[in-house]
């Protein structure tokens, strides 16, 4: 009797220990359910770059030459030419240079008549000659329109604010020019203009490459103008900025 009853719990616990097995078995070939993907990045789109200093989109500036020069209406001037377009960027700062405290400017440019009427005649008759030998019945108009040019160069609205800065220090540096040194100083002064104008074109230049770089990673299409391939006029240039009477 006691030999039946101690096989009647080894019997059960087997079976048991059998069942479990086989749920152990059958839960380990069931297919496992992988956990679901990682939510996709993020993608931040940075701003469309935009030209510089309030510029219009797609503005033609003037070329950079194979020596790595920009070409403008101020490149290898003669030194009448360089006098006379020394006279047009002042005149135009006096114009347009307004803001009380840029009000040196065009007392400067009065005084500046003063004191160098004789150069400025001299180099008014130089290019006068200039143009005559090279156009011939052409000349007259020629002149008035790369004269025209060059106002037009100077008075770009985005550079106006930088252009009377430099205008300021070009004033009191033209104040201490004696009469007959006009000739010497107008190359280094005229530079000293123009250089707000070349680091605009290229603040330009690089914001076109960097909408051709943002374009190109997120998706459209640029039109870019060509850059101008010359400062020298090739045609009548409309647009022309008043001038203070000499």
């Amino acid at each position: 009797m006691t030999g039946r009853m101690s096989q009647r719990p080894t019997s059960g616990f087997l079976k048991a220990a059998a069942i479990v097995v086989l749920i152990s078995v059958m839960a380990g070939c069931a297919k496992k359910v992988p956990p679901p993907p990682p939510p996709p990045p993020v993608v931040v789109i940075p701003p469309r770059p935009t030209p510089p200093q309030g510029a219009p989109e797609n503005m033609t500036i003037p070329a950079v030459a194979v020596d790595g020069k920009r070409r403008t209406v101020n490149s290898e001037l003669s030194t009448a030419q360089a006098v006379w377009n020394l006279r047009s960027a002042y005149n135009v700062a006096a114009l347009n240079c307004v803001a009380p405290q840029y009000a040196p400017i065009l007392a400067g440019y009065k005084q500046f008549l003063k004191v160098h009427d004789k150069s400025l005649d001299i180099a008014n008759a130089s290019l006068g000659r200039d143009f005559k030998s090279t156009w011939g019945s052409e000349s007259i108009r020629r002149r008035e329109t790369y004269q025209t040019q060059v106002y037009n160069y100077f008075a770009v609205p985005p550079v106006t604010a930088p252009f009377c800065d430099a205008a300021m220090q070009v004033a009191a540096d033209l104040a201490l020019v004696p009469a007959g040194g006009l000739e010497a100083a107008a190359p280094v002064e005229l530079a000293k203009l123009e250089a707000p104008f070349m680091a605009f074109f290229d603040a330009y230049e690089q914001y076109r490459r960097d909408l051709e770089a943002w374009q190109a990673r997120y998706g459209g299409i640029v039109v870019i103008a060509p850059s101008q391939a010359s400062a020298k006029p090739a045609g009548p240039v409309t647009n022309s900025s008043p001038q203070l009477a000499n």
